[in-house]
């Protein structure tokens, strides 16, 4: 593998120590766990992404929800990993992240600004379940009362309400759950390793009824697959009946890496449709601007209907910097790999969390 000379520069991304390791429980069976202890967990977004925050943690890299349009997918090809098989089976844990981000956050460099999470991989993901590292993470972070937001398909976060409730109480905390759609064939070939649409909307009920502000990134949106008039209506009804505060569309974008994988899907699954989508996204990652707005424009129409309304960007913690001159920790070189750079569009803005 690619990380086994990681360990050795300055600017690596893992330690030299990584630990393979296949689990054959039914849970996990086919998944291969590379447990790696991580140089830094803090990760800076570039400004050119024009994403709503700064910083970003990542435990994981893969993800086996295995959603076949996850843009994600392309940060695999830096570990000489492929972007479609091994995306879904190699997942690569960060062993080390709770106790290196508690060190991160102690560190006199650091501002306190605002931390995303779920916006590369899923925090929430299976494998979440054997490696518990979202309850170190969030007590880092309710220790530190450094403000927070969490995006996930993942029903598992309910394990973690009562360290949200206390998080909730010294900071800012945000939730956010991504349903993109209602229809169940669907959501088993394109998502097939995720909790059914109906028990995230569950997830969405239960943080509301325990004090937890939840919104919804209704994300993907899938062109003529997802985005009738009536389907779209109906999981904007379902979101408001969950109680979510807030619905925020985003509609499919398929960047290389995705891209590929996307298509060949498309291809076994509905190969009527290969050159609506050839023609629709043409080269680029985007669909065409009048289509977003369009899909933009109905769901907050339903949304206004149903009495919920868009996100809005959680506030970072306003503290004074102790010493505002040197590099924050996490920075990396331009040219350097990292989790979840994601790149600036090309073509029309369109947030891409998920």
């Amino acid at each position: 593998m690619r990380w086994d000379n990681l360990g050795d520069g300055p600017s690596a991304l893992f330690g030299a120590d990584v630990v393979s390791r296949t689990v054959d429980t039914p849970e996990f069976r086919g998944i291969t766990f590379h447990e790696v202890r991580a140089r830094s967990i803090l990760n800076r977004v570039p400004g050119a992404s024009r994403m709503p925050f700064e910083w970003t943690v990542n435990p994981y890299r893969g993800c086996s929800h295995a959603c076949v349009y996850c843009f994600a997918r392309k940060t695999h090809g830096y570990l000489d990993l492929d972007t479609g098989q091994d995306f879904d089976s190699q997942i690569v844990v960060k062993v080390n992240a709770p106790e290196l981000l508690r060190r991160e956050l102690a560190g006199r460099r650091w501002r306190g600004d605002h931390i995303a999470m779920g916006t590369n991989v899923d925090c929430y993901q299976r494998a979440e379940g054997r490696y518990r590292l979202m309850p170190g993470i969030i007590t880092a972070l309710r220790d530190h009362a450094n403000p927070f937001s969490i995006l996930t398909k993942g029903t598992l976060v309910l394990r973690d309400l009562a360290l949200l409730q206390q998080a909730a109480e010294v900071t800012d905390v945000g939730i956010s759950v991504s349903v993109g759609f209602l229809d169940r064939e669907l959501w088993r070939t394109v998502e097939p390793g995720t909790p059914a649409p109906e028990r995230r909307l569950d997830v969405v009920r239960t943080l509301t009824a325990h004090g937890i502000p939840c919104g919804v990134l209704m994300a993907p949106v899938i062109p003529f697959l997802g985005d009738a008039p009536d389907q779209l209506r109906a999981t904007v009804r379902a979101i408001a009946e969950a109680g979510a505060g807030s619905v925020t569309p985003l509609v499919l974008h398929l960047r290389p890496g995705a891209r590929e994988w996307f298509m060949a899907w498309l291809e076994r699954h509905h190969p009527q449709l290969v050159e609506r989508y050839r023609t629709m996204y043409g080269d680029g990652a985007y669909a065409p601007t009048w289509y977003q707005r369009r899909i933009t424009r109905q769901v907050h129409e339903f949304a206004a209907e149903y009495g919920i309304g868009p996100s809005r960007p959680a506030a970072a913690r306003r503290i004074a910097p102790a010493d505002p001159t040197p590099t924050p920790p996490g920075t990396a070189p331009p040219d350097t790999p990292a989790d979840d750079r994601p790149d600036s569009p090309p073509g029309p803005t369109q947030l891409t969390l998920i």
